[in-house]
């Protein structure tokens, strides 16, 4: 079962740089660490709904990496992830639906105080889609707390993830599968709620900007994102990602 969504990653080129602009907007950052790789570290800004919003950056070139071909485009939204109850029950689920997730890879991440986190990633066969992440050590240790959720701009949560698709109908088709929900279509969008938030697929014909940017600059994939009780109607020229009120 996929419970939620987990957490949006968003690609910044320098991690102290962008810890200072997104405080400077309001958010509380966390510290995060390295990931095992040692290929990228990152920051946190957590929410009281249980989502979070990851700051990751390249500590060194990295080709091989899932996110590298981003750093091209530059700064912005370029993955998330959905929270599973179990990650080998959630891919084997998904699989006997049709489709085939490469997965549970391990993962994991040294935080600042030396504290050594451990988890479970998926990865789908599309960009459209999002990734899981399962943890094998406690959450409570990979999301900050309630001691960090005081953010001066009011943000309390995401209570949407807007995804940029070439072909809406083949999206439905392969949300259905990974969720086992059918998504609520309408002419140029596609909505499935999950938990607290909500996914929006969103197609070149909504004419949406975000949309049209992502598929140009990127291709498929997660464009834009809005926050529960934001206090600015969009952050996007201050930040260089598409996070709006």
């Amino acid at each position: 079962m996929i419970r939620a969504l987990d957490h949006v990653v968003i690609l910044v080129e320098q991690l102290a740089s962008a810890i200072a602009a997104y405080t400077a907007a309001g958010f509380v950052v966390a510290p995060g660490g390295e990931h095992a790789d040692g290929a990228t570290h990152n920051a946190l800004i957590s929410f009281p709904d249980g989502t979070y919003l990851e700051l990751i950056a390249f500590r060194r070139p990295a080709p091989e990496h899932r996110w590298w071909r981003h750093v091209v485009a530059g700064p912005g939204l370029i993955d998330f992830a959905l929270l599973p109850t179990n990650t080998t029950i959630a891919v084997a689920t998904a699989a006997d639906r049709g489709l085939m997730m490469n997965g549970p890879i391990p993962g994991g991440r040294i935080r600042p105080d030396s504290i050594s986190l451990a988890w479970e990633t998926a990865w789908p066969p599309s960009p459209d889609l999002p990734f899981l992440c399962g943890d094998i050590t406690d959450r409570a240790y990979r999301v900050p707390d309630a001691d960090f959720w005081g953010h001066s701009n009011g943000a309390k949560g995401i209570a949407e993830v807007v995804v940029a698709v070439t072909d809406l109908v083949a999206s439905v088709g392969r949300y259905a599968a990974l969720l086992g929900v059918t998504p609520q279509a309408f002419p140029a969008e596609a909505r499935i709620r999950l938990g607290e938030s909500e996914i929006v697929l969103r197609s070149p014909d909504s004419g949406d900007p975000h949309v049209l940017d992502r598929l140009t600059r990127r291709g498929e994939g997660i464009c834009a994102i809005t926050l529960k009780d934001l206090q600015f109607p969009d952050l996007s020229p201050q930040l260089g990602a598409a996070i709006m009120a």
